[in-house]
């Protein structure tokens, strides 16, 4: 009895063993690896800066009569933005062209003088001593014409002060102070303008890369990443690169300028910045579904002539949302397991097709 059950296990082993020896071989999807025109980029962390920002400050001292914009208005060179009383500086203004007309009426008598100091020295009447006195008397009042005319320079620069005009286009902030306030120029600023187009972008590269990158600088184009993750829709140029490793964080800071004409880019804005070059070149991309990553680094599952699987490391250069172009480790013709990956190990023997394109 025993024996019948022996042999009966017996006959069930060898008919499982055949079974399994005679399952067909896994299905699995692939691709054929071709070159593709990859354009090189690189993504780094940046914050859009205004290239112009005026703090708009008082010059002189006086009551703030009017404000004569609205908070968070665009400017153009030249608005009138603020007055400050007018009336004691265009008393002085009126002052200081008296003094001139006074000093210009005593010029022109200490000039008689001398002509007649001077005549009468060809008489016996005439002394030296009197043209000596004539002369520098009319020296000394012309003198004070040059005086008169400086002090009615200074009084008109500080009328002209009494207007506070925007020094370039841009968009203005809340203003700080309001009309009836006593302002100068030890109030501080009384509102911020910066220009808004185009606009600067900064940005830090570590060391290794600048080094490497630097001499490209000028064959690539910037495109920018807003934070609600959509992509600006200009691109900027590379126009500053600066002098200095900064030493605390071992990084280059580069500049950008990029147009912004809808003012979609603001001041301060942390951005996502990509380099892209401007000229593709030819590299071999697969998906990102085709890459496996373990302790040795990146490889893919690549397919013999005889359908055999084999482990193929690979070098990558920088993967976008759905690819990455290999930059060592494939050659074109090479066959690349994309579907069906988590069912094999590389020496098996699989059923390949070609992968069903989404």
């Amino acid at each position: 009895m025993q024996q019948k059950h022996a042999l009966a296990l017996l006959a069930s082993l060898t008919g499982a063993s055949a079974l399994a020896q005679s399952a067909p071989p896994p299905v699995i999807g692939y691709i054929t690896v071709s070159p593709q025109p990859v354009y090189a980029q690189h993504n780094y962390t940046g914050r859009i800066a205004a290239p112009q920002i005026v703090q708009l400050q008082a010059r002189v001292t006086g009551y703030l009569e009017s404000q004569d914009f609205k908070d968070g208005q665009a400017v153009k060179k030249g608005d009138l933005l603020y007055v400050i009383e007018q009336p004691p500086y265009q008393a002085q203004v009126e002052a200081a062209q008296a003094a001139l007309a006074q000093a210009e009426a005593q010029a022109r008598n200490a000039t008689l003088t001398l002509a007649r100091a001077k005549a009468l020295l060809r008489t016996a009447a005439g002394q030296q001593s009197a043209v000596d006195a004539a002369e520098a008397a009319s020296l000394s009042d012309n003198a004070a014409i040059l005086s008169a005319q400086a002090a009615l320079q200074a009084a008109q620069i500080n009328l002209g002060y009494t207007e506070i005009r925007a020094p370039i286009d841009g968009i203005l902030g809340a203003t700080s102070v309001t009309p009836g306030n006593v302002v100068g120029p030890t109030s501080g600023t009384l509102a911020t303008l910066i220009s808004e187009d185009p606009m600067w972008v900064t940005f830090a590269l570590p060391t290794a890369d600048a080094i490497k990158e630097r001499a490209k600088a000028n064959d690539y184009t910037l495109q920018v990443q807003l934070p609600d993750g959509s992509t600006y829709n200009q691109t900027g140029h590379i126009d500053f690169i600066n002098n200095q490793i900064t030493q605390n964080t071992d990084t280059q800071t580069w500049r950008a300028t990029i147009a912004n004409p809808a003012h979609a880019l603001t001041d301060g804005e942390f951005v996502t910045v990509t380099l892209r070059a401007a000229q593709p070149k030819q590299q071999i991309v697969i998906p990102l579904v085709a890459l496996i990553t373990d302790q040795l680094g990146d490889y893919v599952l690549k397919l013999t002539p005889a359908n055999t699987v084999t482990r193929q490391n690979v070098t990558l250069g920088t993967e976008t949302v759905t690819n990455v172009p290999v930059l060592s480790g494939l050659s074109p013709g090479d066959k690349i397991i994309t579907q069906g990956i988590q069912s094999i190990h590389p020496g098996e023997k699989v059923n390949a097709q070609p992968a069903e394109q989404n």
